[in-house]
């Protein structure tokens, strides 16, 4: 095993969450916290049949498969295999690579009776063949080896969320000792460190609820509460990979679901929210060298783009750091499309804030 990200200045956030409506809708999304987007980043829809590669490079390409299912989500519609930064497909599986630093580890030869793997593939490969979380878990544990092959010149560190139309959701995190697929999560992923480790660590916060503690009791006095909120004193506010799980863990403990799919993205764009990095606030110590592909490279990370998909409606959401409308793309009415197509990330509003005046004339 190769390990991998740490000589690459790859320090990116993102953070991860699924989340049900009140009327049974399943919702995956994330931020997408990074100091660059690749030229072409777009919502992209990739029809059923799509030809892609599990490995390319200068040395050639592995064999040839089919995509089994149309997908949509962010990424790059390249040539000859697309990458997905995160997606949905017909079949309500949704899903997203995030950034592990300092942990991914990768394979240089592939395992016996499976096949290679470039790491920014994963999610296309999952989402073009797979229609559940379980299938998804068996192709990666049983089919596939993650490949140390570099894609435009680095090899990036990274693990993966998915989610489906069963509310279950699985964390994929590959390391020093193989691929561990960790099945029935909390719903919640960020970055480094691993999933067990964010899991036990939210035993530090134990005490934070959603009610206030009404009292301070002292041996010569009681102090009664002034302020509200203090059922949550202890919470981490920075933008740390454990500050920013602990805090959508209990967002997604306490916070009210939205009673369909408008309402339930609505308030799950709140909640990323809250984990979202102001531009400014994350400045980047070791920028990572630019590729052919980049474009806007600040010396800050933060929220390029918050993304929230519904497994049982097929659509997509999004806003940009600079325009908080939420625009929507419609996967269940291009499946039977027969080509890709890329929309922009910045339409319809050009990528700036729009207002809407409510003056009377």
């Amino acid at each position: 095993m190769r390990k991998t990200g740490r000589d690459l200045g790859l320090g990116a956030g993102c953070s991860a969450l699924s989340w049900q409506t009140e009327d049974g809708l399943h919702l995956w999304g994330r931020n997408y916290d990074f100091d660059r987007l690749a030229e072409g980043a777009a919502m992209t829809f990739l029809p059923r049949g799509t030809a892609y590669y599990g490995v390319t490079g200068p040395e050639g390409c592995s064999s040839p498969a089919s995509a089994r299912y149309a997908c949509a989500g962010v990424g790059l519609a390249l040539s000859p295999t697309p990458v997905l930064y995160e997606g949905i497909n017909e079949r309500g599986l949704m899903g997203g690579q995030l950034y592990y630093r300092g942990f991914a580890c990768y394979a240089d030869a592939a395992r016996p009776g499976t096949q290679m793997l470039q790491p920014p593939y994963l999610v296309y490969h999952v989402l073009a063949n797979c229609a559940s979380v379980a299938e998804a878990a068996q192709l990666l544990a049983e089919k596939t080896t993650l490949a140390a092959v570099p894609l435009l010149g680095a090899v990036p560190p990274l693990h993966w969320s998915f989610s489906d139309r069963t509310g279950e959701t699985i964390v994929v995190e590959p390391d020093a000792e193989g691929l561990h697929i960790y099945r029935h999560t909390l719903g919640v992923m960020t970055n480094s460190p691993g999933y067990p480790w964010h899991r036990q660590n939210l035993l530090n916060y134990a005490g934070i609820r959603a009610e206030d503690y009404p009292t301070v009791e002292f041996p010569e006095e009681t102090l009664e509460q002034c302020f509200s909120g203090s059922g949550a004193q202890g919470l981490p506010g920075d933008w740390s990979s454990p500050s920013r799980f602990v805090r959508l863990a209990f967002l997604k403990k306490y916070a009210v679901p939205g009673k369909d799919e408008p309402e339930g993205v609505g308030r799950m764009m709140r909640l990323f929210q809250s984990a979202a990095f102001p531009l400014g606030l994350v400045r980047v110590s070791h920028t990572a060298a630019a590729t052919a592909l980049d474009w806007d490279v600040l010396p800050y990370d933060y929220t390029v783009y918050t993304a929230v998909y519904c497994a049982e409606s097929l659509r997509a959401y999004w806003t940009t750091y600079d325009n908080h409308c939420i625009r929507r793309f419609s996967l269940a009415d291009l499946t039977d499309r027969q080509e890709p197509l890329s929309v922009p990330l910045s339409v319809p509003l050009a990528g700036t804030q729009a207002f809407e005046d409510v003056t009377p004339v």
